[in-house]
């Protein structure tokens, strides 16, 4: 298992189901071709494989590490998104409205060590401008 080193930026997305078909799309669309991509042993995420993608796969079986051990940025990011989510929320978090949840969280988290966080507000209006309703 490798340590985290930091974290790099998330990307969230609310998916229909678990299965290759809505897998395989997400991950085109977020992560370079060619990157190593580092799973659990969910059998859908072996068909990025086929999709130009490296794919280094922990299998978390009984008697081994646990999850939040063997796989710890995923865990750690999963919690922080659930204490935001109740703390910010109060925990009425309507699945019509999960997917604008995880992209303010996204936004938060990729730019928690921002030097320039006073921009934040400003970064905010400017993509609220750009992008239509």
């Amino acid at each position: 298992m490798r340590e985290p080193r930091g974290f790099g930026r998330v990307r969230l997305q609310c998916l229909p189901d678990v299965s290759a078909a809505a897998l395989v799309p997400f991950v085109c669309e977020v992560i370079e071709p060619g990157a190593t991509v580092q799973t659990d042993g969910w059998r859908a995420y072996n068909a990025i494989a086929d999709h130009g993608y490296a794919h280094e796969k922990t299998v978390i079986s009984a008697g081994e590490d646990p999850a939040h051990v063997a796989m710890p940025a995923v865990h750690r990011v999963a919690s922080l998104l659930k204490r935001w989510l109740l703390g910010t929320h109060q925990g009425a978090v309507g699945t019509e409205h999960l997917d604008a949840y995880l992209n303010e969280f996204t936004f938060r988290f990729n730019r928690r060590a921002s030097r320039r966080r006073g921009l934040l507000f400003y970064r905010l209006l400017e993509q609220a401008v750009a992008t239509g309703p």
